[in-house]
């Protein structure tokens, strides 16, 4: 009987030293240091490093609406896209382009692909455009025109804003993967209206047609024409949130932050011509906000 006990021991032992064996690091000791280089084998995969943001981008593109294309600003219902906030010449506007290659490389590497009355649906075209250039910088700012509409149930839908901006931004990444976009935020269109209804000649202008689902009936102060704008504006607010959300998804991608919707503009900053579009001053200080948000240290 010693002897039959023996051996099973013997055995046994040698069955616990197997399964140790095998266990390997999950046999130690939670307070046990682990064998050397198992760290690098078990551990948590190091987080990818963000891309270094070029601010010092070598060309730029611009795609959007009027706005870009520096529409009434120069003159009455005409382009001006020497005034463009993104890619103008004037000296008194210092685009965003003059400000990051100077005058004479922006007249050469920069390019704009905007239209005058685009909406975002637009914006992937104009991106598939712009990509056979093959900017450094590729600047947005559309919107504006999806909650002007004729009647606030006109408005492109939020589901459908952010479908057209991803297809926008999906059309730049499959040519261009590493291309970089500052998105700017869509204007405050309530204050616009605060701005300008002071004005008799803005007001007759707007009855024109130009962005009645927000300008319609100015003077109007009443429940409906009230919740008509706030219906405007809680639009407008829930695009940049669109913006917002697409381009964090980017790695390369910087959204102004809402500093074009903040922005406390006067009627110094709108045409003498629709009260609606930028002036020339306007459009200068768009251009401001977008080489303050390039060209930060950090997004």
């Amino acid at each position: 009987m010693r002897k039959r006990s023996g051996r099973a021991t013997a055995v046994l032992a040698v069955l616990v030293t197997a399964v140790l064996s095998v266990a390997g690091c999950d046999a130690t000791g939670g307070d046990s240091p682990a064998p050397r280089g198992t760290e690098a084998k078990q551990g948590k995969p190091s987080p990818r490093p963000t891309p270094a943001w070029d601010r010092s981008p070598s060309s730029v593109a611009a795609v959007g609406d009027s706005i870009t294309r520096g529409f009434d600003a120069c003159s009455v219902l005409a382009d001006c896209p020497e005034a463009s906030w993104a890619t103008g010449s004037r000296e008194d506007v210092d685009s965003l382009a003059v400000r990051l290659l100077g005058q004479a490389r922006a007249a050469e590497r920069s390019w704009n692909y905007a239209r005058t009355g685009a909406l975002m649906a637009d914006v992937a075209g104009q991106m598939a455009q712009a990509v056979t250039r093959k900017p450094q910088l590729v600047a947005v700012m559309a919107g504006a025109n999806d909650a002007c509409r004729a009647t606030t149930s006109a408005m492109t839908s939020v589901a459908d804003f952010r479908t057209q901006f991803e297809d926008a931004m999906s059309t730049l990444r499959t040519a261009l993967p590493k291309a970089q976009v500052y998105v700017a935020s869509v204007p405050d269109l309530k204050r616009l209206w605060s701005e300008g209804r002071s004005n008799p000649m803005g007001k007759a202008v707007w009855k024109l047609g130009i962005c009645p689902s927000m300008l319609d009936d100015a003077d109007a102060l009443d429940a409906a024409a009230t919740l008509r704008r706030d219906t405007v504006q809680d639009r407008v607010e829930a695009y940049n949130g669109v913006l917002e959300e697409v381009c964090e998804k980017d790695r390369y991608c910087r959204f102004d932050g809402g500093a074009v919707y903040e922005y406390r503009f006067g009627t110094e900053q709108l045409s003498r011509w629709d009260w609606f579009h930028p002036s020339v001053n306007g459009q200068a200080r768009l251009a401001e906000i977008a080489y303050r948000t390039v060209t930060a240290k950090k997004a």
